[in-house]
């Protein structure tokens, strides 16, 4: 290789690079961070607490999403009614990561669990989409006392074989080569590619009107975007697995709402066979596909009223419950001293 194709290829990296940085600059100038950071065990991490009095719920978005997506209509419908906490998943959004901590759901359940512990809630109820929704199963299985509920949208239950045709470009497995594909085409490539993208994500339904600002669809242009979705995604089966084994072991108020027309997670090998695992989760099917928080926001809130409802009547009922079974445990000891 000669001088000349050398420095010319240097030019070449040089101008992606300050290409990236530049859109980087300009999105972040766009759609600034909307929330509280918090620091936890090296991770910082951008939520939205909204502060209400009802009961407190912890929405977790999807792959390559951020805490707009729920922004854009879901948390409008229920601002009102419940204490929402909205998360920008570790390393996803404005949140970071902390060097050498990996993605795997496990991982990113903690963070959460630790972030649910700070802010003093007592088993709120998770609203999961997508990915979010493994992560909000992780939750439930490690740290059952975190977590009061499920409500999850179109979300991931069980390992796939293969990466839909979409995400496939972001499936990069070591970070030195991940970090210079963020760092020089990811961001030129999105741009380019970003239209169709969105359309197969979105399909067979439009994609959200102004969703680039709305829903934070722009932030995805940054290079730690980029990084942040392939790290996730090349971890995702890391434990999946080991998780499936163990959801006939949940007992919580659980809900599903899925699409039938989803094409990035069917609805039966996702929904259908969580059911399955789960006899008793509320399941239910709608036309539609994807990105549900967004196209059929009022079927979402459904849900989520519907879980929240049980939840807060359990609630009611345990100061009962818990003095019937101290008079059953008072009873038996009688019975044994006798």
């Amino acid at each position: 290789m000669t001088i000349a194709v050398v420095l010319l290829l240097g030019a070449v990296v040089a101008g992606l690079v300050w290409f990236t940085a530049n859109i980087s600059r300009k999105v972040e100038a766009a759609l600034p961070p909307r929330g509280q950071f918090m620091e936890i065990e090296g991770d910082r991490i951008h939520y939205v607490d909204t502060g209400g009095t009802g009961l407190a719920i912890v929405m977790i978005h999807g792959l390559g999403g951020n805490l707009l997506h729920f922004g854009y209509a879901l948390a409008g419908l229920l601002a009102t009614e419940f204490r929402l906490i909205v998360v920008d998943r570790p390393g996803s959004g404005y949140s970071t990561r902390a060097a050498g901590a990996d993605a795997t759901l496990a991982s990113q359940a903690s963070v959460i669990a630790k972030l649910i512990g700070a802010l003093g809630l007592t088993r709120p109820l998770l609203v999961g989409h997508s990915l979010g929704g493994a992560i909000s199963l992780a939750l439930a299985l490690d740290h059952p006392d975190c977590v009061g509920g499920l409500a999850l949208i179109a979300p991931l239950t069980h390992a796939r074989g293969e990466v839909p045709a979409v995400f496939r470009g972001l499936v990069i497995r070591t970070n030195l080569v991940r970090n210079l594909v963020a760092w020089t085409l990811a961001t030129p490539l999105g741009i380019l590619r970003g239209p169709a993208a969105l359309k197969e994500v979105f399909a067979p339904e439009a994609v959200a009107p102004d969703f680039l600002l709305r829903a934070g669809g722009l932030l995805g242009l940054r290079p730690k975007a980029f990084y942040a979705t392939s790290s996730d995604i090349v971890v995702i089966n890391d434990v999946l697995p080991d998780y499936m084994k163990r959801y006939s072991s949940l007992n919580l108020l659980f809900g599903i709402l899925f699409g039938k027309d989803d094409r990035l997670l069917d609805y039966r090998a996702q929904g259908e066979a969580m059911k399955l695992s789960c006899p008793a989760l509320d399941l239910e099917l709608i036309d539609g596909g994807h990105m549900l928080p967004m196209t059929a926001p009022d079927r979402c809130a459904a849900l989520i009223r519907r879980i929240a409802g049980r939840r807060q009547h359990v609630s009611q009922d345990a100061p009962e419950v818990a003095r019937r079974l101290d008079q059953v445990f008072t009873q038996r000891r009688g019975a044994l001293c006798i």
